[in-house]
């Protein structure tokens, strides 16, 4: 297929992909629309980088008829509060000729100005589940007139604990719906989902799980520590003006905090980091500013690799491995969007070898190692977790066999010496009055 032209969408929508100078569908984008015009549950499996959120907003809005009733038609679940943000805008550009009123609602800030927003009323929310959940149980926000469930990145909802949500949500939805999932991988939770809550989902599948995004160049060097990675990526972007829009990934939200705390002393100012533990506005900004070009290149975690949708992103840089290979994919698939050439340059450890080993067999294909630069410092320093750990053995001395000794045995104090003793009525009587005392009779 060749253009929008071709599919079966309205002149709004049209001219907002024109507007927004999208020509060519992608291959994803191709298959899933006739499918969900179709009416059927569908099952699409997509990497990151292939346009699966246009995928399944076209087709959702191509569908979309006005209603008077102020409750939404369209839930959008994501796992991330940016993704949230990115869905939104998308939404918001694509209905730019529609009468369409869209909401964006996720957890980490005061619920109050949500719960007004939804009770104005419309016609498609994104959500995280967290969120959804406490607005519906709260009663301002009402699901009965819900028309099609889209779910996007769902394995990614599982892995950070959103299982219980997703089945409460799927219980308060309306049963005759349409209901549309988008995931990377489909594990065995997600084939769980599947079978317990979709009516014979049609399965999409845009590239086999694993398969790299077609025009990334995939290089690697072999570095033995912390500080030497960070003496190659500082050399990197000192000898490469080219790298203008570099995402730095590192596995833990300490590591990031660590590699920006030494990259900021030779890139002041042009450098962020990015991570869960960051606020909301910290998280935003951050984004803004590496999107606008203020900040050349940013560090971070995992969180980043899904859904949020940063344009000509030069390079992506794997300061470490990633110890699951599909997020190894999610990554580099930052890069080399939109028919564009990409580069995704990694640096592995020899502890890091075991994982490379994982990703190159899952793409079922090698990645090029290249030679250090010669101006790259060999650093012999370690840090905490690199340094050998010193194995202090546990020695318990056992103690040498008391003999003739007995029970302990001390003698009662004298107050704890006395014995209980029953006194019977008449003897308490007789000793308080001087004579026995009856009761009264009974009446």
């Amino acid at each position: 297929m060749n253009s929008f032209q071709q599919l079966n969408l309205n002149s709004s929508l049209l001219k907002s992909l024109d507007d927004m100078g999208f020509v060519t569908p992608t291959t994803i984008q191709q298959k899933v629309f006739s499918a969900v015009l179709s009416g059927v549950d569908v099952c699409g499996i997509a990497q990151t980088g292939t346009g699966k959120t246009f995928a399944y907003l076209l087709p959702c809005l191509r569908q979309w008829k006005f209603s008077k009733e102020p409750y939404p038609q369209i839930l959008i679940l994501v796992p991330t509060r940016e993704l949230v943000m990115q869905v939104v805008s998308e939404v918001k550009k694509l209905t730019t000729y529609m009468s369409v009123v869209s909401l964006g609602v996720y957890g980490g800030v005061n619920t109050r100005p949500q719960m007004a927003a939804v009770e104005q009323g419309c016609d498609v929310i994104v959500a995280t589940p967290g969120r959804l959940m406490d607005l519906a149980l709260s009663g301002s926000l009402k699901l009965k007139a819900i028309k099609k469930l889209v779910i996007d990145e769902m394995d990614e909802m599982l892995n950070l604990g959103f299982r219980t949500q997703i089945k409460n949500i799927l219980e308060l939805l309306p049963e005759r719906r349409q209901n549309l999932l988008f995931s990377a991988t489909i594990t065995d939770d997600v084939e769980l989902l599947i079978q317990n809550y979709f009516n014979h989902p049609k399965r999409i599948e845009a590239a086999p799980t694993g398969t790299p995004l077609e025009g990334i160049e995939q290089t690697a060097y072999a570095v033995p520590n912390f500080y030497t990675k960070i003496y190659l990526l500082e050399c990197l972007l000192m000898q490469h003006p080219e790298m203008n829009k570099v995402m730095v990934f590192v596995a833990t939200k300490k590591l990031a905090d660590d590699v920006y705390e030494e990259m900021i002393k030779g890139f002041p100012e042009v450098v962020g980091v990015i991570h869960s533990n960051k606020e909301q506005n910290h998280r935003f900004n951050t984004v803004n500013q590496f999107q606008n070009g203020t900040y050349r290149f940013i560090i971070a975690t995992d969180i980043v690799a899904r859904g949020i949708d940063i344009s000509e992103v030069s390079h992506v840089i794997n300061f470490d491995l990633p110890d699951e290979p599909e997020n190894y994919i999610h990554r580099i698939g930052r890069t080399g969007r939109a028919d564009k050439k990409g580069n995704a340059i990694s640096f592995i450890t020899e502890k890091e070898k075991p994982y490379q080993e994982k990703i190159e067999s899952l793409m079922k294909r090698s990645i090029r190692m290249l030679e250090l630069p010669e101006e790259v410092e060999i650093s012999k320093a370690l840090t905490e977790d690199e340094q050998p750990q010193k194995f202090v053995p546990n020695i318990v001395i056992k103690q040498p066999k008391r003999e003739n000794v007995g029970a302990a045995f001390h003698e009662k104090k004298e107050k704890n010496k006395k014995v209980n003793i029953k006194v019977s009525h008449k003897e308490k009587m007789m000793k308080k009055y001087g004579k026995p005392k009856k009761r009264a009779p009974k009446k």
